[in-house]
């Protein structure tokens, strides 16, 4: 004789198990279209993106990146017109992760955020309007993942003042880094490749360089 009860159990599970099967199929047919929303986005606006920005080969190498090492809490300094931002959100919206962007020109600021609203990214950026200089040093942390692609001559700050706030095997990463002919870049270089908290290397990607450096100790 079968139980009452143990019937209603296996209803019960079953009914969990078909209410998360749902759940899976809807939030991979959410992301298919925002992959694909953002795939065209980025396809179509390949040729229009200004020198402020990354070139597109460089946005793959950040987006593999973070794919990669599943990091969740991003942080760009230099969003510009937003190319490398929509690449980042891109791969947080694979994570679950977020983004939080600075720019410090109002103009570039509010044209990245319509792109972000174009490229359907919106929700996982956090953009703001301000000075590096001074907001990174007030940041909470701790970031999976930092982009750097601001003024040259403040890499080294930049790095001095987070790279306490990189979690485990986080990574600081900075554009424009074979530029050989800018003294800031040599000296940013020469302080990431020798700090042994941080493995680094550099992607030579569309040519102008991207620095990688990962945290390996404590």
């Amino acid at each position: 004789m079968h139980h009452p009860y143990k019937f209603v159990i296996r209803l019960v599970v079953g009914g969990y198990f078909c209410l998360i099967l749902i759940s899976l199929s809807a939030a991979q047919e959410h992301q298919a279209a925002l992959d694909q929303r953002v795939s065209r986005f980025l396809a179509e606006n390949r040729p229009h993106w200004s020198d402020w920005n990354i070139p597109f080969e460089d946005g793959r190498i950040l987006f593999d990146l973070v794919v990669k090492g599943r990091c969740r809490n991003i942080l760009e300094i230099g969003t510009s017109t937003g190319h490398s931002t929509i690449w980042l959100a891109w791969a947080v919206s694979k994570t679950g992760g977020k983004v939080t962007t600075i720019e410090i020109d109002r103009g570039r600021h509010e044209e990245a955020v319509k792109n972000f609203k174009k490229a359907g990214v919106s929700s996982f950026i956090q953009a703001i309007l301000g000075d590096a200089h001074t907001i990174v040093p007030r940041l909470p942390g701790p970031y999976d993942f930092i982009f750097c692609d601001a003024d040259k001559e403040w890499y080294p700050h930049y790095f001095s003042d987070l790279k306490g706030k990189i979690g485990p095997a986080g990574c600081f990463t900075a554009h424009n880094v074979l530029w050989s002919h800018d003294p800031h870049i040599r000296k940013f270089l020469d302080i990431v490749q020798s700090d042994s908290v941080f493995r680094t290397q550099i992607v030579r990607g569309s040519g102008e360089g991207i620095s990688i450096s990962c945290r390996t100790k404590e």
